[in-house]
């Protein structure tokens, strides 16, 4: 993988997350495991565009989407992609989970979705699961979740505590979800939970499957 650079060589308009550089490992290596080797990938809400980057160099037979809703975001990307993106990046697209009519056509063979859930309305992740049930290839075809979550069979780690009552400060609308209800709307659109993986710093992966 290619090194990205330092905070003081950022190329014009790029982002730089501290959170999405210590995550791209961690994350990586679940994808690999789980992911295609081949096939159309959209990832929503692609923030800065580092995971993009990075992860469509780890998988050059997957032709890689990146999108978002944010122009801040989709300039950023650019950024990235410029200095140093690989041939099966695609230019940002601009897409609101929670608006059907800006998702674009599938079918794709996985949807990738990182620290979106808990940082925006309800509304988002009910668009989120309707989207990929629309988009994603039938059968087998696998939406990829990370972030925080409520589970009901396992305590609430201190640390998620604080970012959840903080990001219910920011907004009520936000906040880290209980994942049997993101379970369940998923379910509502032929999405299934197959595979909980833990992950560093008290965070998910959790992948759906289309029935």
């Amino acid at each position: 993988m290619k090194t990205m650079d330092t905070l003081e060589n950022l190329p014009s308009g790029a982002i730089s997350s501290p959170a999405a550089r210590r995550n791209i490992e961690p994350v990586r290596q679940v994808l690999v495991a789980h992911f295609p080797t081949r096939g159309r990938v959209l990832e929503v809400a692609a923030g800065s565009g580092e995971h993009a980057v990075a992860f469509a160099e780890s998988f050059p037979g997957l032709d890689w989407t990146p999108a978002d809703p944010s122009e801040e975001a989709r300039i950023s990307i650019g950024a990235w992609t410029g200095l140093h993106g690989s041939p099966n990046l695609r230019p940002p697209l601009d897409l609101d989970a929670a608006d059907p009519e800006s998702w674009p056509e599938g079918p794709f063979d996985a949807v990738l979705c990182i620290n979106m859930v808990h940082i925006s309305p309800w509304a988002a992740t009910e668009g989120l699961m309707a989207g990929a049930g629309r988009v994603l290839a039938n059968p087998g075809g696998l939406l990829a979740l990370y972030g925080p979550y409520h589970e009901a069979d396992t305590p609430l780690a201190p640390s998620n505590a604080a970012f959840d009552d903080s990001l219910k400060t920011r907004n009520p609308d936000w906040g880290l979800r209980d994942r049997d209800a993101v379970a369940a709307e998923a379910r509502k659109h032929g999405l299934h939970l197959t595979l909980r993986v833990a992950m560093p710093a008290n965070n998910l992966m959790l992948l759906f499957r289309r029935a």
